[in-house]
């Protein structure tokens, strides 16, 4: 029996190939794999011994060969292939364990060349795992270390010779490999080769990788997986510091929180509902925001996950332990914070740099495919906001609006905010009409209404949500404009000494 073995990762791999060896494996190496494990003392063959020809134009040139694929492809059932194989004196190959250069270490180096990333697409080493899992039904092919244990238990149980079950899972295994491997290398070249092309390919290929298997999906009857980019940068990864495992609604609603504490520059705090916010505020501490956020709807805030854009320290811990709160995501937690929420048990606190917006895609499903979008990150420019109103907002009620904006860009549409000094006093998310979002908005404010602003995610359609605005107190709006019945709303706003803000840019969450 013979394994042809050649590995970047090279993690358990003298282990691995010592257990086999025992097994009855001659091995085959090239390169690296060929000192290190030579180093350790196997027996191992050359692959230049296998082939005749000695490694060529710096390594791009070694297991392309037919003595090699050769050895992987031929069907031990078909006697054609088993004659070929003899005529042109080809042994066969049994076991493959291949991993790739590592493309994608190698372009995340803020410094790496064109050159450099060019040098490290893996040729011969996808064209091996391919020739293998091809004939998986002869041929095991190992791409991930993990699997060593589970391989070498297999084979031990079966005198040398793996299962068909196991066989055919890392032939799987094998080709979700090699996609990856080929989706990042063409993600990287089409954004290096042709920057200035359509964001947008006429063939997506969507490269993720498990992380874990949830409890269910949005209901129990629902199963559910989470899975993140390959290539994602480290720096930025969720850690999970306390509690229980996440849901699949934790995960959105955590999701939601984070969007949200992205877009504030002040210290500001973030409580979530069902992918909404039922409060959200800033103020001159963390603790002093999540305190406002808490208080714009503390019946909502019962079983909510809460988003805050500073460090978790002891004084606002105290505030977050005082009622049921399902995830904490945070900067971070220092320590007397940990010894106060880590009495919850089940409190899941996650730590997450809250970075500000990148310029990611989101996905979609729909019945028929997937949709895919830019992320509505735009900044508001406060140059380009325009009052069409008589009277002109005034600077604190500037601040209100333009916080308003950034929240009620959160909210699934049709959506209305109101803000007062920094502190959401109702949220109207999700209505079929405007003004029932404007009505729901206003209930939850009450009487604070009078003297705040309020934000919409789109143009008001009829005046009549101005018209409500104004009987509740509200002093001053902000919406993108573009209705045809634009001038209505604003008139309505002059008689009742309001003012208005046009944005020009509309938000429909949905």
């Amino acid at each position: 029996m013979r394994a042809l073995i050649s590995v970047s990762n090279k993690e358990g791999i003298i282990e691995f190939a010592k257990e086999i060896h025992k097994l009855g494996y001659d091995i085959i190496s090239t390169g690296g794999t060929y000192a290190v494990l030579k180093e350790s003392g196997l027996p191992v063959i050359p692959i230049d011994d296998v082939t005749g020809f000695p490694e060529m134009m710096d390594g791009r040139v070694k297991t392309l060969h037919p003595k090699i694929h050769g050895g992987l492809l031929a069907r031990r059932d078909n006697k054609n292939h088993i004659a070929s194989a003899k005529e042109h004196q080809i042994e066969l190959i049994d076991l493959v364990v291949v991993n790739l250069y590592p493309f994608e270490n190698t372009i995340s180096k803020s410094s790496v060349t064109l050159e450099e990333a060019i040098e490290n697409i893996d040729i011969g080493g996808p064209s091996m795992v391919r020739s293998a899992a091809k004939n998986y039904e002869s041929v095991g092919v190992i791409v991930n270390p993990k699997r060593y244990p589970q391989v070498l238990k297999d084979l031990k149980s079966n005198k040398g010779v793996l299962s068909k079950d196991i066989k055919a899972s890392l032939c799987i295994e094998a080709f979700q490999h090699t996609s990856a491997y080929d989706a990042v290398i063409s993600q990287y070249l089409a954004k290096t080769l042709e920057p200035q092309s359509n964001a947008f390919p006429q063939n997506l290929s969507l490269n993720f990788e498990k992380i874990t298997d949830l409890r269910y999906g949005e209901n129990p009857h629902q199963a559910a997986s989470f899975y993140k980019p390959y290539g994602r940068n480290k720096g930025s990864e969720m850690t999970q510091l306390h509690g229980k495992e996440l849901s699949f609604n934790n995960l959105v609603d955590i999701d939601a929180a984070v969007a949200i504490t992205k877009e504030l520059e002040l210290p500001g705090a973030v409580v979530i509902k069902h992918t909404n916010p039922c409060g959200a505020a800033i103020g001159d501490s963390i603790s002093e925001a999540y305190q406002k956020a808490y208080d714009a709807d503390p019946v909502s805030a019962f079983g909510s996950i809460v988003g805050l854009n500073r460090p978790v320290d002891e004084d606002v811990a105290k505030k977050l332990s005082a009622t049921f709160i399902e995830a904490i995501v945070a900067p971070d937690f220092d320590e007397d914070a940990l010894r106060i929420l880590t009495r919850k048990p089940s409190l899941r606190l996650m730590k997450l740099e809250m970075s500000s917006a990148d310029s990611s895609t989101l996905i979609k499903h729909i019945e028929e495919g997937i949709l895919i979008q830019n992320t509505d990150n735009i900044v508001l420019d406060k140059k380009k906001l325009l009052t069409v109103t008589q009277k002109k907002p005034s600077a604190k009620h500037m601040n209100d609006l333009e916080f308003a904006t950034a929240i009620v860009k959160h909210v699934k549409s049709n959506a209305i905010v109101v803000v007062k000094n920094g502190q959401t006093l109702g949220v109207g998310a999700g209505q079929m009409s405007r003004i029932e979002a404007v009505e729901i908005a206003l209930k939850k404010a009450g009487n604070q209404a009078k003297g705040a602003v309020a934000a919409s995610d789109a143009f008001f359609p009829f005046k009549d949500s101005v018209e409500t605005f104004a009987k509740a107190g509200i002093e001053s709006i902000i919406q993108p404009g573009g209705s045809k019945r634009d001038l209505e709303s604003i008139e309505s706003c002059d008689a009742h000494g309001m003012s208005m803000v046009v944005t020009g840019i509309r938000h429909f969450k949905h």
